[in-house]
């Protein structure tokens, strides 16, 4: 079976603790609901750098990345269906689905 790449963009963080609450519970229930299709549940990034092409850093993303999970689903039709229920399209957020590549070296 594949592999694909769950990438969060953008979302609004709930702004009263009580909704923070009940949307992690959303979300952890909905990953429990996909059993052993979740691979790397719940990956959020912070402290992000951008690294130009002269190799300058700067604070902050160059996209609205916020975070990932990686999923194995016997397609891309069947991981985007999964990811259509995820409850981090609730507070505003898009998620990208992508078949990883396994890279021999």
């Amino acid at each position: 079976m594949a592999k694909f790449m769950l990438t969060y963009l953008g979302g609004e963080h709930p702004s009263d603790p009580e909704e923070g609450k009940k949307h992690f519970e959303e979300y952890r229930q909905w990953l429990m609901s996909l059993g052993d299709a979740v691979i790397s549940a719940a990956n959020p990034l912070k402290d992000t750098h951008t690294i130009g092409p002269d190799g300058s850093a700067k604070e902050g993303s160059s996209t609205l990345m916020s975070g990932f999970s990686v999923l194995e689903a016997p397609s891309i039709e069947a991981a985007v269906l999964m990811s259509e229920s995820c409850p981090f399209l609730k507070i505003g957020g898009r998620l990208e689905v992508s078949e990883l590549i396994e890279m021999n070296m």
